[in-house]
């Protein structure tokens, strides 16, 4: 087993400024090629300190701050104008840094990129659902409206 910081947040297994404890194969061949953890020393409580402190800034602070975001999120559909084929077939797919600047330009809140969870990749024009992490209690279900640019 490896003891490791994590820089990020990886789903299902912690956000960043953990300490987590993962089998050596994980640890090697997965987060560590991916900068997403960093082994864990006793110099690095330092380290930690730094990533929960610039984490608690981007966060929203409050669980009614959240709640509210996710009203607001959850009223109207988020438009994503991309460039489509025939038959509304898109040439690649809608990535959530997409989906983050559509949040913002209109006029939600500042959401980051990776706590955006698309379930199924979006590939075509239409309606889809997605699931923003706003805080760590309140999740919202968001539309997004893809359409032709």
């Amino acid at each position: 087993m490896a003891k490791l910081i994590l820089t990020h947040e990886v789903s299902g297994l912690g956000e960043a400024g953990d300490i987590v404890e993962v089998k050596d194969g994980y640890a090697r061949n997965f987060l560590m090629p991916r900068g997403l953890a960093t082994p864990w020393t006793k110099g690095g409580q330092k380290q930690i300190d730094q990533i929960r402190k610039a984490r608690k800034a981007r966060e929203i602070a409050s669980v009614e701050e959240a709640r509210s975001a996710r009203d607001s999120l959850q009223s109207k559909p988020v438009v994503v104008a991309v460039r489509a084929g025939a038959g509304g077939r898109l040439f690649g797919s809608v990535t959530t840094g997409e989906i983050a600047d559509a949040v913002k330009a209109a006029g939600g809140p500042s959401v980051d990129k990776r706590k955006i969870e698309v379930g199924n990749p979006i590939k075509s024009l239409g309606e889809h659902r997605v699931q923003v992490r706003l805080h760590p209690e309140v999740q919202a279900n968001v539309t997004v409206q893809v359409v032709e640019a």
